[in-house]
């Protein structure tokens, strides 16, 4: 690879940066599943953030030379990205759920569940009418919860993770999104600290990673917090517990929606009594369920 300089000096517009960056990402052998799934567009993202441009734009951008401090500032970037093989987000600071942006960094997984998809589309046919009281379960930096709270403007929504530094994050982005006085973060190990409370809509992308998988995972993975990833040697330490416990903490009509990734075939195969109904993404994404109350309380 040629020195700062000599790449300062040869590599001139954001389309210069752009086509260098993927090239490079691919002969480094990155791995992209993070928000964006190749390294043209992982390149575009870390170009553009640091010259304050959001993607996609037009060649006529593209074509646009930059300063000799927009270079070194763009080499920075995808230099972090090679040599340190993180998430792109945690370079950035930022990342993207159902259409909103939200504060990221190493105390938070990135956000890239599929459920923003249902978020977009208020959970249709799922619920039968709005929902008051939201849980997010396993909140992270808040992106379900609060996206929850733009699709449904009346609902109360509550935040709720085991991290305290998780919640941290996601007290920043409740204040980005100026969403105070209806979303609110509280620490919890699953209901521990919830008690008495009953929710319309439990959403949770909780940790669902199994051993095996959690120890063969790329680099960028790693760079996450691993409590929000590992649940143990099936992925379900956590999902099992939440099964159990969920009844009590939904109103009559509540519904649960979670997310468990490729753990599914062993939560279908240990709880062969639940009726899951497997949700399917337009956008792609698999291994989210949905059930009712009265599914859990037949079974528990």
């Amino acid at each position: 690879m040629a020195s700062t300089l000599d790449l300062c000096d040869e590599l001139l517009t954001l389309r210069d940066f752009i086509r260098w960056g993927a090239s490079e990402f691919t002969a480094a052998k990155l791995y992209f599943g993070h928000g964006t799934d190749n390294a043209w567009d992982e390149a575009e993202q870390l170009v553009l953030h640091a010259v304050h441009l959001t993607p996609p734009l037009s060649n006529e951008w593209l074509s646009s030379r930059l300063t000799r401090v927009e270079r070194e500032r763009v080499l920075e970037n995808l230099l972090r990205r090679i040599e340190e093989r993180i998430p792109a987000a945690y370079i950035t600071g930022q990342a993207w759920f159902a259409g909103l942006p939200f504060i990221v960094d190493e105390r938070v997984l990135v956000p890239r569940s599929p459920i923003g998809e249902l978020i977009q589309k208020q959970f249709s046919p799922w619920l039968t009418s709005e929902p008051a009281q939201i849980l997010d379960l396993c909140t992270g930096s808040g992106c379900i919860g609060i996206a929850c709270a733009y699709a449904f403007p009346e609902a109360e929504v509550q935040l709720s993770d085991i991290s305290f530094d998780a919640l941290a994050v996601a007290e920043e982005n409740i204040q980005q999104h100026d969403l105070e006085d209806r979303v609110f973060a509280m620490q919890s190990d699953l209901f521990a600290n919830l008690a008495g409370q009953k929710f319309d809509l439990i959403v949770s992308n909780p940790p669902y990673v199994n051993a095996e998988d959690l120890a063969s995972m790329p680099a960028e993975y790693h760079a996450e917090p691993e409590v929000g990833l590992g649940s143990g040697d099936d992925g379900l330490d956590f999902t099992r517990r939440l099964l159990k416990e969920a009844a009590n903490y939904l109103t009559d009509e509540g519904v649960l929606i979670v997310e468990v990734g490729n753990s599914w075939v062993a939560l279908e195969a240990a709880f062969p009594e639940l009726p899951f109904t497997w949700i399917e993404f337009e956008r792609g994404g698999h291994g989210v369920f949905m059930l009712r109350k009265q599914d859990l309380q037949s079974a528990f």
